[in-house]
């Protein structure tokens, strides 16, 4: 099923024809595709089931937060030198418990918190073998004007030389091939998560009234060329030459490459990336003169983001390098990202590369 066609009929009531039965679970779903994931075990399923415990929590809160003082501010600065919103401490409270919990993982990177969190250290029930790495509450600047935001997890395997009960950090710095699996939640008029194990990609609506995530989006697939370019405009004085030159070439007319394309940016990346995903376009976030390592982090937002792209027919780029295949050497690492239909991330590489003319690889 493409991007395209995906079911949009859904009401709420579990089906078009109220039925509830006609739609999945995401439990019945992970439950059902274990056999064939290569890492399969119960305690695998059991992590995932806490992660979307969190989101149902988060999403909660996030429907309430005008009624209950946390919108705004918690007066502290995060590790990356931004103000912390009361909603980013409180998902990343949520999820570290979730996970706490469940006994599954092991170790926890999240980018509201210096150092990775040895679970091990939080209670005794934390000997599992999964390092699970995350943005608790991407866009959470926009909270306090009702834009969508969302959580991105990013999920590896422990390697065998590091002892799970005693995790060191570094143990948390692989490259995105590495990853098991990868998703995001989108917290807007539905909330949706979408995740990959590397077998595709599929999408799940919460449907309030069961508080179950349904599968709504199956085997998600991302055109190849899209209209759309999500881009921050007001720094394109500090863009490389190359970069301008592209965003040039995507307003020119061209019906034959869907020329010119729309922009289209909210500023919160998970909500620019899933529009993408399913209408085809390329999310860009380059290096500025501010932040000239790129701004994004790559280890719980671009390889997370990457791993689905590719699953779902697209690809993810800092310019010049496979965002997978980058050595991670810190935990809160920052990239410029290029990610979206192959197409365009494809284009995007060769006029930053100086090539604006080069073929493009099939």
């Amino acid at each position: 099923m493409t991007a395209q066609n995906h079911p949009s009929s859904y009401s709420g009531d579990g089906s078009p024809d109220g039925e509830l039965g006609e739609f999945k679970t995401l439990e019945q779903f992970i439950l059902e595709r274990q056999d064939a994931f290569p890492h399969s075990t119960g305690a695998f399923s059991r992590l995932l089931r806490d992660i979307s415990l969190a989101a149902k929590i988060v999403n909660r809160d996030m429907r309430r937060a005008g009624l209950t003082d946390v919108y705004g501010t918690t007066g502290e600065t995060n590790v990356q030198g931004e103000v912390q919103q009361k909603m980013d401490a409180l998902a990343h409270r949520e999820f570290v418990q979730a996970l706490r919990r469940g006994g599954e993982c092991c170790l926890i990177g999240s980018e509201e918190h210096a150092e990775a969190i040895p679970l091990s250290t939080l209670s005794e029930e934390g000997d599992g073998e999964y390092i699970v790495l995350l943005d608790p509450l991407d866009g959470s600047s926009n909270i306090d004007v009702n834009v969508s935001v969302g959580t991105i997890f990013s999920i590896y395997r422990l390697p065998d030389e590091y002892d799970k009960e005693e995790p060191s950090p570094e143990a948390a710095l692989q490259p995105g091939t590495e990853q098991v699996a990868a998703g995001y939640v989108v917290y807007g008029p539905s909330t949706t998560l979408v995740y990959t194990t590397g077998n595709g990609v599929n999408g799940f609506t919460l449907d309030p009234s069961i508080g179950e995530f349904l599968l709504s989006h199956p085997n998600l697939k991302t055109p190849s060329r899209g209209r759309i370019f999500s881009i921050n405009s007001g720094y394109r004085h500090s863009f490389g030459d190359g970069l301008r030159s592209y965003l040039d070439w995507l307003q020119q007319q061209d019906p034959e490459t869907n020329r010119p394309a729309k922009t289209r940016y909210i500023g919160s990346f998970v909500s620019d990336f899933h529009r993408n995903l399913l209408k085809g376009g390329i999310y860009m976030y380059p290096a500025t003169d501010g932040s000239p390592e790129g701004k994004l982090r790559l280890m719980y937002e671009a390889n997370p983001m990457g791993f689905i792209a590719e699953q779902a027919g697209g690809a993810a780029s800092d310019g010049h390098t496979r965002i997978l295949e980058k050595s991670p050497e810190k935990l809160h690492q920052r990239t410029p990202l290029f990610i979206g239909s192959k197409e365009m991330v494809r284009r995007a590489e060769a006029f930053v590369q100086g090539e604006p003319d080069r073929a493009l690889p099939a």
